[in-house]
């Protein structure tokens, strides 16, 4: 756990169905979510925050266009470290969370260590990408890329059970 009580109570119908709809409407407003919901404003209110102040609810994203902004080229790279400890885990970790162009970065078990998703804006831009940042971040041994030819489903949805 990451701070928030061991002793959180259980998610009841109620904020499952407020969950699904905030991960597809998260700017609703809380009387309209009330609505959908069927509770009145005040205890809708108190329902959100209490699942905000327990860790439930992590945070409110604007999600943008990627080709609206330059950065239309989604890759995912396979990094390899040269050798296995905390310390090398450690830099490498330091190091990759600096870098803006960097989506998600995952330790990963398998053939590989990390599995890296960027967004660039062209081909250009992944060879500096790769060539001058990520094969120099600390203890890399190699990488193998993949660039994304379709985005088939991109979602940060969870599924919320029933």
């Amino acid at each position: 756990m990451t701070g928030q009580s061991k002793n959180r109570r259980e998610l009841d119908r109620m904020d499952r169905s407020i969950l699904r709809i905030l991960q597809q409407e998260g700017r609703i407003s809380f009387t309209e979510l009330g609505e959908r919901v069927n509770l009145s404003t005040t205890p809708c209110t108190e329902r959100v925050r209490r699942l905000e102040r327990d860790g439930v609810i992590l945070g409110y994203h604007a999600r943008l266009n990627p080709q609206l902004l330059r950065a239309n080229l989604l890759v995912f790279v396979e990094i390899s470290l040269d050798y296995k400890s905390g310390d090398t885990f450690d830099d490498f970790r330091r190091a990759v969370l600096k870098l803006p162009h960097v989506l998600e970065c995952h330790l990963v078990s398998g053939d590989f260590d990390y599995l890296v998703k960027a967004r660039i804006s062209e081909m250009a831009s992944y060879r500096k990408l790769l060539g001058d940042i990520l094969l120099k971040l600390p203890h890399v041994r190699e990488s193998k890329s993949y660039i994304v030819m379709e985005e088939v489903k991109e979602s940060l949805a969870l599924p919320v059970p029933e």
